[in-house]
């Protein structure tokens, strides 16, 4: 049986920093993002907001769809949040956590 996977865009706020990421556990890295676990760009530039995911039944399948997008233009995954998101709204709160202060 296959393991599930996320592919991930996390923001510092409407229109700033982007990070894209892929998990086989997604909430845990949201958290991971938002407390600072891991040293490093995200935690740097304060990108700890979930603004878009896409979910699949297989890791290697969102591997594959992150790795591709990757190549992506900043518009390109900008104008995909905004089609899914448009007002940029931390996605983290509709599964519990806390609102970010901002």
């Amino acid at each position: 049986m296959a393991k599930p996977g996320w592919v991930y865009l996390m923001a510092s706020a409407p229109r700033g920093t982007l990070y894209l990421g892929v998990t086989s556990n997604l909430p845990n890295r949201v958290q991971q993002h938002r407390t600072g676990y891991f040293e490093g760009f995200t935690s740097r530039h304060d990108v700890t907001r979930i603004v878009w995911n896409e979910h699949y039944s297989d890791i290697a399948d969102a591997i594959r769809r992150e790795k591709a997008m990757k190549f992506w233009k900043r518009d390109w995954k900008i104008r995909l949040i905004e089609e899914h998101n448009p007002h940029w709204l931390d996605l983290a709160v509709d599964w519990g956590f806390p609102p970010l202060g901002d």
